[in-house]
């Protein structure tokens, strides 16, 4: 089989790997059929990750299974979702719905990174799933899989950003601050749940476009808002951002930091003492939401499908992927991922 291999700044292509094989009974063989890059991903093809190449890239997709252990609950055809991290479902922080570190593997084991391992990508013609019953949510039907091909990660993360909050204050009024899908995802859900306002902070005017169809206000930049916002969501990984969103805050406001701050930075702890406010930045346990946020994707209450970027082929993914997409989706010309 091939695996997509980041190799240098903005430079991927298919190197050849052993087809995966089943190691246990509860293992699964799937076939992505609908995959797209993670906002983290862009800062990886763009030099700025940690992790020095190559490395299989890719954690986000909906698949197909092709295989399947003896003790495994899916059979072959099966339209599933991967979640990035790997979890075994049964440890004691598992249990507690903290699926990201999962003591059963090395810590930060994931797909898309040597991290915690090696666990091979999600841009790969097949990829073994350990603990597949744990692991694997079927795809509602009715969903498309070209709109959820971020399920694994940015569309559920989006969702448990947002919805919780929203729910234990209802009307809360909420500031976006985004460079990617991330931010786009919470303001469609944002607006959906009943948020009083929506603010989407982004420079890319076709970026603010799609926050404007989702009902949200916009600006290319803002100077702090003071006391202006219950909930600020930050995904941009630029310390600055993330400064603004503090200070714009509510007394017992929360913050949520979705960025990859793969640099260091002040923040103005005073402020946040003064004000009281909550900062959460954390690599999200997709696992233990997923179902409630795929049953949230199949309620008609949102349309994901409209951050999608660009449809293409799979064997496009070495010329397409290094360019600058907002959410391009990759799909197998064999396998037709309509419902």
């Amino acid at each position: 089989m091939r695996e997509l291999t980041y190799v240098a700044r903005r430079t991927v292509e298919w190197r050849e790997a052993p087809d995966p094989v089943l190691q246990s009974d509860s293992d699964a063989i799937v076939e992505p059929v609908a995959a797209a890059p993670c906002d983290v991903d862009s800062a990886i093809l763009a030099g700025h990750g940690p992790i020095p190449p190559p490395f299989a890239i890719g954690h986000e997709c909906v698949a197909r299974v092709v295989d399947a252990g003896e003790s495994s609950r899916f059979s072959p055809g099966d339209l599933v979702v991967v979640p990035w991290a790997i979890s075994c479902g049964t440890c004691d922080r598992c249990a507690g719905g903290l699926t990201t570190h999962c003591t059963s593997v090395p810590h930060m084991a994931m797909f898309g990174a040597p991290i915690g391992g090696s666990w091979g990508g999600l841009f790969s013609d097949l990829v073994r799933i350990p603990w597949a019953d744990a692991m694997l949510v079927p795809l509602p039907g009715g969903l498309d899989p070209v709109a959820m091909a971020s399920a694994s990660d940015n569309w559920p993360l989006a969702w448990r950003l947002v919805a919780p909050h929203l729910r234990a204050r209802p009307g809360a009024r909420v500031l976006v601050i985004a460079r990617g899908s991330i931010g786009l995802y919470v303001c469609d859900i944002a607006r959906a749940l009943g948020a009083s306002d929506v603010l989407y902070v982004d420079p890319d005017p076709a970026h603010r476009a799609i926050a404007e169809g989702y009902g949200a206000r916009t600006a290319a930049e803002i100077e702090p808002v003071h006391h202006g916002f219950d909930l600020a969501v930050e995904s941009t990984g630029r310390v600055p951002e993330l400064v603004t969103a503090l200070r714009s805050l509510a007394p017992e406001g929360f913050c949520e930091s979705a960025g990859n701050h793969f640099r260091p930075g002040e923040l103005p702890l005073l402020e946040m003492y003064l004000t009281g406010v909550t900062l959460r930045v954390a690599r999200d346990n997709v696992r233990a939401h997923l179902p409630q946020a795929l049953e949230f994707a199949a309620s008609g209450q949102v349309d994901p499908g409209r951050v999608v970027s660009g449809v293409f082929d799979w064997e496009q993914l070495p010329e397409v992927l290094p360019e600058r997409h907002l959410k391009p989706v990759f799909v197998r010309a064999d396998q037709p991922v309509g419902r």
